[in-house]
């Protein structure tokens, strides 16, 4: 089955219909990776949130991290009390299926499927954080507060 591929303006419905405090911003430029974010928005690259799929044990963890922080797959072992070799980041088709956004341009919230997501506590340094708005030239803006509400997220040190 081919997954049905989401847009900002999926995204757009889903902030509005679940009250949730956020922008999204759209961009002139594509900005799939944190340094292209960062340059196109003018902020660190600490502002930027990356939301990355991981599969532990075949089960997905949405993690969102700082645009400066490594993701170490030992922290998420750890914390799942697995082996590392049972973390692995999703492939691009796996996160379309899971998320229904492509990679580039995932947002932390408004997947096609629930998942459980962990929150880089890095990310609370900020007044405000930028990530992914559902493709590649779109911006999302939220305050950090507001993302951990509307994700449920779990603040773990990355």
């Amino acid at each position: 089955m081919t997954p049905v591929i989401h847009t900002p303006a999926d995204l757009g419905r889903f902030i509005a219909e679940s009250g949730i405090t956020a922008e999204l911003t759209p961009m002139r430029a594509d900005t799939p990776t944190v340094p292209a974010a960062a340059a196109a928005l003018g902020v660190a690259p600490g502002q930027i949130i990356k939301s990355l799929l991981f599969l532990v044990r075949d089960e997905p963890v949405l993690v969102i991290a700082s645009g400066d922080s490594p993701v170490d797959r030992r922290v998420l072992a750890e914390r799942f009390g697995v082996g590392k070799k049972q973390v692995r980041l999703a492939d691009a088709q796996t996160v379309l299926q899971i998320t229904g956004y492509a990679v580039g341009g995932v947002p932390p919230f408004g997947h096609a499927s629930a998942v459980r997501v962990l929150l880089d506590r890095a990310v609370a340094a900020h007044d405000a954080v930028w990530g992914g708005g559902g493709d590649d030239r779109t911006l999302l803006r939220i305050a950090p507060a507001e993302l951990a509400r509307v994700t449920n997220a779990e603040w773990v040190d990355l």
